[in-house]
């Protein structure tokens, strides 16, 4: 696959062997999105992965009310995965990615992945270690976000 040097660049892959990464590298898909254009929709069901190759992305939740928010933006240069939580369950999209600028991505199925981790146990178990921790990274800043939306909160109430 042309873009096995791009994909080498990503942390995600810095203990997968060479070979390992061809197998996986050959799973993937290449996706390509014009600016504006949602990749992943909230809400939406999904079952893939993505690799940021090219590009920049918002990361978009709407709240309760229906109000848009942009909560994170990558790009290309960070070597970045989003719906990486697809791989791990079947919900649904936890929020929108759209494209800041014209993007290429490469994207994998569960389906696929399940499969390279059962042909390759030590690679998949690498794998899911590596985005086990960025989900629990992101489960404690959010955390974080909602101590201080409570204490703003509580300062609010007291002060009325």
């Amino acid at each position: 696959m042309e873009y096995t040097d791009k994909l080498k660049q990503f942390p995600l892959f810095n203990s997968l062997s060479e070979k390992d990464l061809e197998d996986f590298a050959a799973l993937l898909k290449v996706s390509k999105a014009s600016a504006g254009e949602n990749i992943i929709t909230e809400g939406a069901t999904g079952n893939d992965m993505y690799f940021l190759i090219d590009g920049s992305v918002d990361i978009i939740k709407t709240t309760v009310f229906g109000d848009k928010f942009v909560c994170a933006s990558l790009d290309s240069a960070m070597h970045c995965v989003f719906g990486e939580m697809a791989l791990i369950d079947s919900d649904t999209r936890s929020a929108t990615v759209k494209a800041r600028t014209d993007c290429v991505s490469l994207s994998i199925s569960k389906k696929d992945f399940d499969a390279f981790a059962d042909s390759h146990p030590s690679a998949g178990v690498s794998l899911l270690r590596f985005i086990g921790i960025n989900l629990v990274r992101n489960i404690r800043k959010e955390n974080e976000n909602l101590n201080l939306v409570y204490q703003a909160l509580i300062e609010e109430i007291e002060s009325n």
